[in-house]
């Protein structure tokens, strides 16, 4: 297993091993760390990532503490003690576990940690590997300068996000709760990052995040030899309700976070947000718009596949996962519709389902974000979004805990990096990784 190099960065070109930023090097090594999570409960684990950081957090003086529902899912916890103790602590969280690669689609080993042209690749690279490197560097640029943190810090890397949280920040949630004593704001991913809007460089700052309703579609039929008329077909009914539910049309509706974002949008690109119409507004926002379109409504995305077994054997059972997200507090209605959509005939089971977020574009902490990045790129605007996929910002919300996506990172104005996440060839500038963690110090040492 890799081992955490704590040397300091050097200034000149990352060309040799030597000459590689510190957080870049803990990147590298957490992806070269595989964590895959195929889901239900299959995974290979975040134990061996979650030792790695351990011991990084150790070399630090700080004191680790290891959780693991089971063997093989490990979230690592540890909290900093801040310079103002009386204030509420906040939780500076990532998650150690990364969806699965198929190395023949990719153009580097996505396991391999490849530096190329300036770039770090792999699985992990965007979502969240560089993350959790930039809060361990950041966290080792205040403690080595014999400085603290302005309050106490739950310093959490969790286990199993990709798969709701279950084996990880749920569980913390469920059985550990004291770690989190406090603490009543957190910042993690998926914000903090640049896009292009009309030559503006803007970031944005995540806000909330949908709701999620993982549905499995179940059908059922005869089984029968292949060659017979057979129209009692359990993947022909499947195949109707998967292409129901994956080509209809949810209605748009804006919330306070995303009216805001339209409206702020078409300031930007100078177009009238009425005439025009949200949907357009975000088109013309250029690579943030895969992410923003998603958040104006509802989606219904068939994600797998399963049938049969032999090739001249019709099944009886065939059956589809769905991903939905929905606007918070529209779970509800919008499973009812799900249901009006497909054949009675059709089961419709719920595999897991969570809560959606909206904070306040406004406050101390937005505040301090705002002027963290501003200090480091003053040309460039901050705006609100709202995440279509989700955090663990969920489960720690069931707390009363506050969480805002701020993973923050300068990024080339042509780079597509929302269309990267679960995505083929991740990767990320090794010059936003060095921004990134220089504005997560500023952020954890003033706010």
């Amino acid at each position: 297993m890799t081992t955490p190099n704590g040397s300091s960065e050097s200034s000149g070109p990352p060309e040799t091993e030597g000459d590689l930023d510190e957080t870049a090097r803990v990147a590298r090594d957490l992806i070269r760390i595989d964590t895959t999570n195929w889901g239900e409960g299959r995974a290979k684990g975040e134990t061996d990532a979650a030792a790695y950081v351990s011991d990084y957090l150790a070399t630090l003086g700080l004191r680790p503490r290891t959780f693991q529902p089971r063997p093989d899912r490990t979230t690592v916890v540890t909290r900093v003690p801040g310079r103002d103790r009386s204030k509420p602590a906040l939780v500076v969280h990532g998650h150690l576990d990364v969806v699965p690669a198929d190395p023949s689609d990719w153009t580097f080993d996505p396991f391999g940690g490849e530096i190329h042209d300036g770039l770090l690749w792999g699985r992990g690279a965007v979502d969240m590997k560089n993350m959790d490197a930039i809060i361990l560097t950041a966290l080792a640029d205040i403690i080595r300068a014999g400085e603290a943190p302005e309050r106490d810090l739950v310093v959490a890397f969790f286990a199993d996000e990709e798969d709701g949280g279950l084996f990880g920040s749920h569980f913390m949630v469920d059985e550990h709760p004291d770690v989190f004593a406090g603490a009543t704001e957190a910042i993690s991913e998926v914000g903090g990052y640049s896009v292009d809007v009309g030559g503006t460089r803007a970031y944005l700052l995540q806000t909330g995040e949908k709701s999620l309703v993982w549905i499995r579609l179940v059908a059922r039929g005869r089984a029968a030899h292949g060659s017979r008329l057979v129209q009692d077909n359990a993947v022909t009914r499947l195949a109707e309700a998967v292409v129901t539910i994956g080509r209809h049309e949810w209605p748009v509706r804006l919330t306070g976070t995303t009216t805001q974002l339209v409206e702020e949008l078409a300031r930007l690109l100078r177009v009238d947000p009425v005439a025009l119409g949200p949907d357009e507004v975000v088109l013309r926002s250029g690579t943030a718009s895969g992410f923003i379109r998603a958040t104006l409504r509802t989606t219904s995305n068939p994600t797998l596949l399963k049938a049969g077994y032999k090739h001249n054997v019709v099944p009886e059972r065939a059956e589809a996962l769905v991903d939905i997200r929905t606007l918070a507090g529209e779970e509800d209605d919008v499973l009812l519709k799900v249901r009006e959509l497909v054949d009675d005939d059709v089961d419709i089971e719920i595999v897991h389902r969570d809560i959606g977020l909206e904070a306040p574009f406004s406050g101390p902490l937005v505040d301090a974000m705002t002027n963290a990045l501003l200090a480091e790129d003053p040309d460039a605007v901050v705006l609100p979004y709202l995440l279509s996929g989700g955090t663990d910002n969920k489960a720690l919300s069931r707390l009363g805990i506050t969480g805002y996506g701020f993973a923050p990172l300068r990024l080339p104005a042509d780079m597509d990096f929302p269309a990267m996440f679960h995505g083929v060839d991740e990767r990320v500038p090794l010059d936003s990784l060095a921004f990134g963690r220089t504005v997560l110090h500023r952020l954890l040492s003033t706010y």
